[in-house]
């Protein structure tokens, strides 16, 4: 049986950086139900859901047994006015702490949350953001930390040729996103065939491609489209998480599976219910495809 490290995010409790997202779960009830579903790990969630203090947050993921792959941190990565590694190195000081793997940074658009129209990309502002890359990459390493490029809607790194500029230009890894890629036009069971060796991170969700193809042709907005059920359990959607799965293991790859399906709620959900039955249908979907594969 293969063995793979599966983590839980926070978004797939509901807690999101995005301001006015939905009702935010406390961090005691999320870890404390990751640990019930048998995960060892988790992203951080966004700044300000485990203590933003090195040690706070530390000692946050030692009462719940949690060990921390990492995190999702925005950051402008695309504007020659703004150096975001001071903020990013500050960031990584809780990472070292924490004994955490990855930073899965994503290129945001300097505009609040991820429906606002993005700003035009010019040779200029591809040339800083593949030097910003190397420089938090290099920085970041030096830690024993690695550095991922998230694709994600609504940021600065989304479609199909965005991914290529990146992949061209960079030696940087990806954090395989299978909700984020698809609505982008990057087909994801491609990218993890063709480009697995530029794979250092994996945040699954399934996904319900008629919803998501109203995003990609504009119809509907990512935010409403989550509330739409954009995301399913793995192995209730319509992506190949089986393939996926598959060609990574195939290509070697040791990193993290990180369970992540973004989720809106508007009230704190029963005890046992909510989240937690989703991310148990994908926890015990994916341990029966690895040992599959």
């Amino acid at each position: 049986m293969s063995t793979i490290r599966i983590a839980g995010a926070p978004i797939s409790w509901g807690v999101c950086e995005v301001p006015g997202w939905g009702h935010q779960m406390g961090p005691d009830r999320v870890l404390t139900e990751m640990a019930a579903l048998g995960l060892e790990a988790m992203e951080f969630g966004p700044l300000g859901f485990l203590p933003e203090d090195a040690e706070g947050r530390k000692a946050t993921l030692a009462k719940h047994n949690m060990s921390a792959v990492g995190g999702f941190f925005p950051a402008v990565l695309h504007d020659p006015d703004v150096d975001p590694l001071p903020s990013i190195a500050t960031e990584l000081e809780a990472y070292v702490a924490a004994d955490a793997e990855v930073l899965v940074l994503a290129a945001e658009t300097g505009l609040d949350g991820y429906d606002a129209p993005r700003p035009v990309m010019t040779e200029d502002n591809w040339q800083t953001m593949a030097t910003n890359l190397t420089r938090i990459s290099e920085h970041a390493a030096a830690l024993g930390i690695m550095v991922v490029i998230h694709p994600h809607a609504g940021t600065m790194v989304e479609t199909k040729a965005d991914v290529d500029e990146v992949l061209s230009r960079t030696t940087i890894p990806f954090c395989l996103d299978t909700g984020h890629m698809w609505i982008g036009g990057t087909d994801p069971v491609a990218f993890a065939k063709d480009h697995g060796d530029r794979v250092g991170h994996v945040h699954f969700k399934d996904v319900h491609l008629a919803i998501a193809q109203r995003v990609r042709d504009g119809e509907l907005s990512y935010y409403n489209a989550v509330k739409e059920g954009l995301y399913a359990p793995l192995g209730q959607g319509d992506v190949d998480v089986r393939a996926i799965t598959s060609h990574l293991i195939a290509q070697g790859y040791t990193g993290w599976f990180v369970l992540e399906q973004d989720l809106v709620m508007q009230e704190e959900p029963s005890a046992g219910g909510g989240p937690m039955v989703d991310a148990k249908d994908s926890v015990e979907f994916l341990r029966a495809v690895a040992a599959e594969a």
